[in-house]
Order: C-alpha cells, then structure tokens, then sequence
C-alpha cells in the first residue's frame, strides 16, 4: 500500500476470500516457471505473497509495503530465507538486482500518475521476467461515488483531496496496453467484473471501510 493512513488487517480479512479473487486470477496468467526473484509490492497482510513461495518453492519472494500495521500482521508469513517483508514506498522502490516477477495487486489507484511507474518497474525485470499488475476500476460503483461526494461536501471538504481518489485515477484496459507496450513489454490486458454476496452486519460498509 502507498497510503499513510492506518490500515486494519482484521477488517481486511473479513472478506479475504472475496479479496485473493483478482490476485488468483492475475497470476494464473503468469507463466514463469523457476523463477528466483519474486516482489509482491504493495504486499498487505502478507497472505497472498506467501503464496507466491508455495507456487515458486525455490524463489526469493519479497513483500514491500507502507503499512506498519499490515506488516505487522504479515511477519506471520515470513519464512526465513524463502520469504521476507520489508517497509518501503512502492513510488520508491529500487531492487538490488533484476526481478523475475513483479506483482502489484490492488495498489496503483493509489497511486496518482502511475503510468510513468509502470515504466519504471518494466525496466526493473530480468529477461523474460513478468510485471503481473491488477487495479481496481470501480470509482463509478455506488459506494464510491457517494463516498466522492461527501468528500467534495462543504461539511467534509477539510478531510483533503486524498480522501477519495479520483475517477480518472486508474486507467481503462486499452490505456493499460498502452502503457505496458510502450515499455517494451509484451502485454495481455483483460478487465473483469466481480460480483459478491457479502453477509454480516453492514457488509458493505464494513468492505469500503477496510480499504
């Protein structure tokens, strides 16, 4: 994550299943087979980075992220030598060396101008390595577009810009292949659209919130 707010790993977690859907499916997409070097940016509460170590056995997988509560609760995963999490901006990562696969799930709608960055992460790959990305485009759904709204209300105005992103914060999927091609990379772009049944006291509410 790039966000200084607190985040909630508990609250996160309560639709952890519903959540891993876009990330499962982006990396069934990824055919590295014996790659070594694998970065999860924006790596949250560190389950689905573990993950990459049970697909990949004899990679180096390394989650970065901003939240020290999410790293809290990610040092669960870790395992030594095969798995580690470190505190870091993904606006400023910098690898020590080529990376094989580079995954950022859920993170880039953060991430004003995030164009330019999908640039630079291209040029961070080994040869043949796979830049794995998923951003949410749901700023047109109903929550976030009241959620918009009282942020831009005179009443809620003072909390800052930041407080709701944008529309035009994400990409649509041609603007996507677009920048990926543009650096060089060999692209497939897809857009899907998730629907979920969410049980429990104010479900909904209690999604938004704990994002």
């Amino acid at each position: 994550m790039t966000s200084t707010a607190a985040w909630d790993p508990a609250g996160y977690l309560r639709f952890g299943d519903e959540r891993a859907r876009p990330f499962v499916d982006l990396l069934a997409r990824v055919g590295a087979r014996e790659p070594r070097t694998v970065v999860d940016l924006g790596c949250g509460e560190g389950a689905l980075t573990a993950s990459l170590a049970q697909r990949w056995p004899g990679a180096r997988v390394t989650g970065v992220d901003s939240s020290p509560e999410m790293l809290a609760s990610a040092a669960a995963h870790a395992i030594p030598g095969r798995v580690t999490f470190e505190a870091g901006d993904v606006r400023e990562w910098r690898p020590d060396g080529p990376v094989d696969v580079l995954v950022s799930n859920a993170v880039l709608h953060w991430v004003p101008g995030h164009a330019d960055l999908l640039h630079r992460w291209a040029g961070r790959l080994a040869p043949a390595g796979w830049l794995a990305v998923q951003v949410p485009g749901n700023w047109r759904a109903p929550t976030h577009a009241l959620l918009a709204g009282l942020c831009r209300s005179p009443r809620w105005a003072g909390l800052g810009a930041d407080a709701a992103p944008a529309e035009d914060a994400v990409l649509d999927p041609v603007g996507y292949l677009e920048v990926l091609t543009g650096a060089g990379l060999t692209v497939d772009a897809w857009e899907t659209t998730y629907l979920h049944v969410l049980r429990g006291d104010d479900p909904v509410l209690g999604w938004v919130r704990s994002t």
